[in-house]
């Protein structure tokens, strides 16, 4: 096993509002595309066509599937620009929960809380 996460979905109340966000403060364009008959935003991964690396999609509103605060958290990767994306949550709407903070030789993270209402993690090993 090279990953023990190969995907993630990150629930929505406003599918528009949370692509523009997260392209904001990331500095990177996610790909709305339609997939499996529903629409998605996709987060860049290494090779998406052959399900290469880790990925993950912004998924419409759905009555099952709501924004939290609690449970599980995803950490998006900013290595090397973690200062930057910071910089950029609360202009796009967000919160910083936790400011940047080091856990040792795996790096530096924040917490940060999107326009949905999840509690992501921004990590950078340097």
């Amino acid at each position: 096993m090279k990953n023990a996460i190969t995907w993630f979905d990150l629930p929505t109340l406003d599918f528009e509002r949370a692509v523009k966000f997260d392209s904001e403060i990331l500095g990177e364009k996610i790909k709305v595309d339609d997939s499996m008959g529903a629409k998605m935003g996709f987060f860049p991964m290494d090779d998406m066509e052959n399900m290469e690396g880790v990925g993950g999609d912004i998924v419409l509103p759905r009555p099952d599937f709501k924004p939290s605060d609690q449970g599980t958290h995803v950490y998006l990767n900013c290595t090397g620009k973690l200062d930057t994306v910071l910089s950029r949550v609360e202009k796009a709407g967000g919160k910083i929960v936790k400011a940047k903070f080091d856990i040792g030789s795996p790096g530096w993270i924040a917490m940060i809380k999107d326009t949905e209402g999840n509690v992501i993690g921004l990590h950078s090993p340097k």
